[in-house]
C-alpha cells in the first residue's frame, strides 16, 4: 500500500483508518527481512473510496501487411493516407496510435532504422465516441486494398468497447455490509 495510489502520504484513506505514511522509514532487519517504522493513523474516514466502471467510447482497429522491397515506405504511405482520410472526413479522434509492426513498433526511434524490413504490418487504433465511428477505422484500412500502396494484404478489423475506471468518495452511510455463507453439496 505504500506505493499504490498514494497521492497524499499524510492522508491515505482506508475503510478502517486514515493512514499517515509521511514518516515511514525502512531498515534491514536480517536476511529476507525489512523493518518498517514510523507509520501512524487517525480515526476511520467519514467517506469510503469506491472505484466506478463507466463506458468511455470505443476502439476501432485496422491492420494491413506489406511485404517485399519498399515495405516500410509503403507502410508509412498507408499510415499517411489513413491520417489524411480521417482528417478529411472530420473524424472525431479521442486518442490514436499508429505503428508499423516489424519496423521498431515497440522501441520506436531508440533502435534507429538502419535495417530495411522485408515486411511490415500497419496498425491503426483509434478511440472514438461511438461504435459506428470505431467501425469506420477498419473500413478505411480495408479501403487501402484498392486506394492505397500496392501489394497490401491480410486486412483485419476489430471494434471493442472501452470500460474505464474512476475513483470517488461516497458517504459511509450509503454502504451496507452483508455476509452470506453458502454451503456446497
Amino acid at each position: 500500500q505504500l506505493l499504490y495510489e498514494l497521492e497524499d502520504p499524510q492522508r491515505y484513506l482506508q475503510p478502517d483508518v486514515v493512514a499517515d505514511f509521511s514518516q515511514v522509514r525502512f531498515s534491514d532487519a536480517g536476511p529476507d527481512r525489512v523493518r518498517v517504522e514510523g507509520a501512524g493513523g487517525s480515526e476511520r474516514p467519514a467517506q469510503l473510496k469506491v472505484t466506478l466502471g463507466y463506458r468511455d467510447g470505443y476502439i476501432g482497429e485496422g491492420q494491413i501487411s506489406y511485404a517485399g522491397p519498399g515495405a516500410r515506405a509503403r507502410g508509412e504511405l498507408a499510415l499517411e493516407i489513413l491520417r489524411h482520410r480521417l482528417a478529411r472526413i472530420g473524424f472525431p479522434i479521442i486518442e490514436q496510435r499508429a505503428e508499423l509492426i516489424g519496423a521498431n513498433a515497440m522501441h520506436g526511434p531508440l533502435l534507429g532504422s538502419a535495417m530495411e524490413p522485408y515486411e511490415v504490418r500497419v496498425r491503426l487504433a483509434v478511440r472514438t465516441a461511438t461504435r459506428a465511428q470505431a467501425e469506420r477505422v477498419g473500413q478505411e484500412v480495408e479501403a487501402l486494398y484498392l486506394n492505397g500502396p500496392a501489394g497490401g494484404g491480410g486486412v483485419t478489423q476489430s471494434v471493442r468497447e472501452v470500460i474505464a475506471a474512476a475513483s470517488a468518495l461516497i458517504p459511509r452511510e450509503a454502504v451496507s455490509t452483508a455476509v452470506e455463507i453458502l454451503e456446497l453439496p
